[in-house]
């Protein structure tokens, strides 16, 4: 498990193998990840988006942008938390995952960056 704290919100992350699996005549890797966001600060805050940069073994990166985390913009009160999971496919067994949440501070209404630190994905065959 990886874990940051920006601006009094803990971001961690655990991560498992899947399996693999072939689609449009590829072998894919699939990985999936437990994402945990706790207010460990003095305000009510909410997700409103968020940033993935995905990367492969095989140099390729992809970019994902959309609104909140699994069709939801959770709103945490300070000491709450909200977990969710989901997942992604690779085409190599190993890369790593990084990127983060756009949040929005009630108290002062302001918008800020949530760091995800950047974590591995693996597959425990390929590793030395």
């Amino acid at each position: 498990m990886v874990s940051q704290i920006t601006r009094g919100i803990k971001i961690s992350v655990l991560t498992s193998f899947e399996g693999t699996y072939f689609k449009n005549y590829k072998v894919h890797f699939a990985f999936s990840y437990e994402v945990t966001i706790e207010n460990h600060s003095k305000d009510s805050v909410q997700l409103t988006s968020r940033h993935w940069e995905i990367h492969d073994a095989l140099n390729d990166i992809e970019t994902v942008d959309g609104d909140g985390v699994i069709g939801k913009k959770p709103i945490l009160k300070p000491g709450e938390l909200h977990t969710y999971s989901s997942g992604c496919l690779l085409a190599s067994p190993y890369g790593a995952m990084k990127g983060y949440f756009n949040m929005i501070n009630f108290t002062t209404a302001k918008t800020f960056k949530v760091l995800i630190p950047s974590f591995k994905l693996s597959a425990p065959f390929a590793l030395n």
